[in-house]
């Protein structure tokens, strides 16, 4: 796994062991290198039976740049702060291109979308533009 992130371009990597719990942490360049994280972990224990497993890799991004909505066909839930207990005060569409306003932690931004929506949206669904 440690071989396959620097591959992805993932840094900062880590991967720690605590109670049974396997801690995957550092930062990868985009939604989609992480997500293939996720499939190596699959593939090396396959229904995730061999124990729990946080995956902390921050997904790449700069305040002020663009990027892109990466959900699948869903849209992306915009929310009022930081976490999935937080309202939702707007969608982004799959493929729309938004703007970073500033990186909240290691799973959140602040985003504006085109039609000019604001809050907060998960990054492992966004993929920084090139």
């Amino acid at each position: 796994m440690l071989h396959a992130a620097s591959t992805a371009g993932a840094s900062n990597f880590v991967v720690t062991e605590q109670d049974n719990v396997l801690y995957v942490n550092g930062n990868a360049p985009s939604g989609e290198e992480k997500d293939k994280l996720w499939d190596i972990y699959n593939t090396i224990d396959p229904g995730f039976r061999a124990g729990d497993l946080i995956m902390n890799v921050n997904v790449a991004g700069t305040p002020g740049g663009k990027a892109w909505v990466t959900t699948g066909q869903a849209n992306l839930n915009i929310r009022k702060g930081p976490g999935t207990d937080q309202p939702i005060v707007g969608k982004a569409a799959h493929n729309e291109l938004g703007t970073l306003i500033s990186k909240t932690n290691g799973q959140w931004y602040l985003i504006k979308t085109d039609a000019g929506e604001e809050g907060y949206a998960y990054a492992q669904y966004l993929t920084p533009e090139n």
